[in-house]
């Protein structure tokens, strides 16, 4: 097999996709995710989406997470932090007692040791999911509640919770630290906050 030339022929797998800000899910729009997956006992793409939104990490980081990541012995942590990819700088997360629950039944129904990935690829080859399994795995929780594609990602639970939390508190610095970034005005940038805020005086000012 030529390695090389193959992989001259490789395409990204968001070429000729429609590529712009992912909006995040809605309360109501996360809960019906969860109970469908409670449902259908899909214990693995349950603690994969309570960890998603708990976290708030990038999928390239939240698909390399191992269990000692997360875990201390059997023991999940209620915090934990990760090294970013993207900017090589450490970031804190908390860990929600319903996803300390949904990840514990996961390493047990997985059998998985403190070494191991988190969220293993069932594709012989790959010791952990990929990316591109992880935006098909988020494509269809999506369109499973009716939701169109396009308009969702990866980036979208990582934003959901992030924007849950300005929308509550108004703490711009406070969602900053969550997500990571170096810079407040990518923060900004990133959560739409000024265009949101604006359209919601313009809302409520009556002429």
């Amino acid at each position: 097999m030529n390695l090389h030339s193959d992989s001259n022929h490789l395409e990204t797998w968001n070429k000729g996709k429609l590529i712009g800000q992912k909006a995040p899910l809605k309360l109501k729009e996360i809960w019906a995710i969860r109970i469908r997956l409670e449902l259908s006992n899909d214990v693995r793409d349950l603690a994969l989406f309570n960890l998603a939104i708990d976290s708030k990490l990038r999928g390239c980081d939240l698909v390399k997470l191992k269990v000692r990541d997360i875990a201390h012995g059997e023991r999940i942590a209620s915090r934990a932090i990760v090294m970013q990819q993207k900017t090589n700088l450490p970031v804190q997360f908390e860990i929600t007692e319903q996803t300390r629950n949904s990840l514990s039944s996961w390493m047990n129904c997985a059998q998985l040791k403190s070494e191991d990935y988190l969220f293993p690829s069932r594709i012989q080859g790959s010791p952990h999911l990929s990316t591109r399994q992880y935006a098909r795995i988020v494509n269809r929780w999506v369109t499973q509640i009716g939701l169109d594609p396009l308009n969702y990602g990866t980036h979208s639970m990582r934003r959901t919770k992030a924007t849950l939390i300005y929308r509550r508190t108004k703490n711009i610095r406070a969602v900053q630290l969550l997500l990571g970034h170096t810079k407040l005005e990518s923060t900004i940038r990133y959560l739409g906050i000024e265009v949101d805020d604006a359209l919601e005086i313009a809302e409520q000012t009556e002429v």
